[in-house]
């Protein structure tokens, strides 16, 4: 039976005990907001909606949840479900700036003031003005500029800000060049480049400040303040991490010993969901540290059909940090959540995506392949490639092809994990490891089938049945096909011992659930980034 099913199974009788007694609780002193601590009562509990107060006839208990029931609630401002409504319309502004700063450099260029006399200057508009955007976005997008969770201060932003236009205008210029009926002089991109620099960074400080503000912010409630409910202040700490939520309140569970600050008291559940409505709650997160003991079936179930989205902490962490907590996770989380799909349709797409992106990667690269293949036959007169046996899906071993970056023997005495300033790393190594050119010839093992572009580190077999045995779900990550690049690789630094390899796990184990060709073209985006800037090389 999984803990799921144990947990419900568990609640009857729980509420069966209570029916029976329980020992009364002190509450503690009241704070200034926070935490709510429902006490216990020595009276027998029926269900929640139809337990009767002094009245008898239950119309004081019913009263809270009729007026909860029809007062209208003031929401927070979503655009469209799921976290990407922030990017999206982000991304829109941002396109019309460069549309804007487009047209204003035809009309200060060719001194035409309509549309309709600059397209006799030039040809149509549209076609160059949607290469101008999709060129933007592109360079901006691989600047890292379109994360969920961007972390940069304003100086940072702004600095990728500017390196993405000097970008985009490289890129349009290959573009124009290439097709020469696009072409629109020298002058418009020069005098656009300025004025959509100074456009997006406009846009990019009022969004910030807009989109940081309450109205914007799902108003969570917290069911728990043990070690569970605590996970959510050191995971989600920063205030780039909160940029979605505002914790309204947590509750306070039977002999849940109290691990988050601000204690507030409230009595009953007639009160709680008083005060549910009083705070404008749209979500409830169960973070129990024990769910078999007082699980609140009867009000999680008044407060969804007053439209309260209610989920666990697993998958709260997970949405808002795009990674899975192992630590946390049960195996009813595994068998009951949405995600780790896999069907023909989709397996295909992400193949041919693959073949189509390894065979751009090797002909785009040959002429650095070949630099980078001299260089190490001349600097040790040793081996160009080196070959490596790696756990593929579903467990199946392969030989992954590498670039050599370290010493002929660098393994003579068994596999180990590499460290910084690693004394086994060639000189020409190192320059091929922190610019990724190294594993440019892992394209080949895409194109074989072996691997794909974007997905979980493929690890050594010695390490896989060592890190199998200490860390859950850890052989789930070899259900999709490793990649030369992932959502672990640029969301956390070079791993180099069993807590990083843990921590890595819950990136793979979230791109894993939610793998699509949009989730590997925005990897692909950020490992460009990754790439420009050498985070987490070794």
């Amino acid at each position: 039976m999984t803990d799921h099913a144990s947990a419900m199974e568990d609640v009857e009788l729980a509420d069966v005990a209570r029916a029976r007694g329980a020992h009364p609780r002190s509450a503690p002193p009241h704070s200034q907001a926070g935490h709510i601590l429902l006490d216990g009562s020595a009276t027998p509990r029926a269900p929640l909606a139809r337990r009767p107060y002094a009245g008898g006839d239950g119309t004081a208990e019913r009263a809270p949840f009729e007026r909860a029931a029809h007062r209208p609630r003031v929401q927070s401002i979503r655009f469209f479900s799921g976290h990407y409504h922030r990017l999206l319309v982000l991304g829109a502004f941002e396109a019309m700036v460069v549309a804007a700063a487009f047209y204003a450099a035809l009309a200060v260029r060719f001194q035409e003031w309509t549309l309709a006399a600059m397209e006799d200057a030039v040809g149509p508009l549209w076609p160059r003005v949607l290469c101008a955007t999709a060129a933007m976005a592109l360079c901006m997008g691989a600047m890292g500029l379109y994360q969920l969770r961007q972390r940069l201060a304003f100086t940072g932003v702004a600095a990728r800000v500017l390196v993405a236009v000097v970008l985009a205008e490289v890129l349009l210029a290959c573009l124009f060049y290439a097709v020469p009926p696009l072409f629109v002089g020298r002058g418009v991109m020069l005098l656009m480049a300025p004025v959509a620099a100074c456009g997006l960074l406009i846009v990019r400080r009022a969004f910030t400040r807009m989109f940081d503000g309450e109205v914007f912010k799902r108003r969570v409630m917290v069911w728990g303040c043990g070690d569970e409910a605590s996970t959510i202040g050191t995971r989600l700490r920063r205030r780039s991490d909160q940029r979605g939520f505002r914790i309204v309140g947590y509750v306070q569970c039977p002999d849940e010993a109290v691990k988050v600050p601000s204690p507030v008291s409230i009595p009953g559940r007639a009160e709680l969901m008083h005060y549910i409505a009083q705070h404008r709650v749209e979500e409830i997160v169960v973070a129990m540290d024990d769910r078999r003991r007082g699980f609140p079936t009867q009000f999680l179930r008044e407060c969804r059909m007053l439209g309260v989205r209610v989920r666990d902490i697993v998958s709260f962490l997970e949405h808002e940090s795009g990674h899975v907590n192992v630590e946390l996770a049960k195996p009813s989380w595994l068998i009951f959540s949405d995600g780790f799909r896999c069907d023909a349709m989709r397996a295909s797409g992400k193949r041919a995506f693959d073949i189509a992106v390894a065979l751009c990667v090797l002909v785009l690269s040959s002429p650095l392949a070949l630099l980078a293949a001299l260089a190490i036959r001349l600097e040790d007169r040793g081996p160009i490639f080196y070959r490596q046996e790696r756990t593929g899906q579903h467990g199946r071993l392969f030989r992954m092809i590498k670039f050599r970056s370290m010493s002929v023997n660098a393994e003579a005495g068994g596999a180990v994990w590499a460290q910084r300033d690693d004394p086994r790393v060639t000189r020409v190594g190192n320059f091929l490891r922190r610019t990724r050119i190294d594993e440019i010839p892992q394209a080949l093992n895409v194109l074989m089938g072996h691997m794909s572009f974007v997905g979980p580190r493929p690890e050594r077999p010695a390490f896989v049945e060592k890190l199998g045995a200490n860390i859950p779900f850890y052989m789930e990550r070899h259900f999709v096909k490793p990649g030369i690049t992932g959502w672990a690789q640029v969301s956390f630094p070079y791993g180099s011992s069993e807590a990083d390899a843990r921590e890595k796990l819950g990136y793979d184990l979230y791109y894993v659930k939610n793998h699509s060709l949009l989730f590997d073209l925005m990897v692909l985006l950020r490992t460009v980034e990754i790439v420009l800037f050498r985070v987490g090389s070794r």
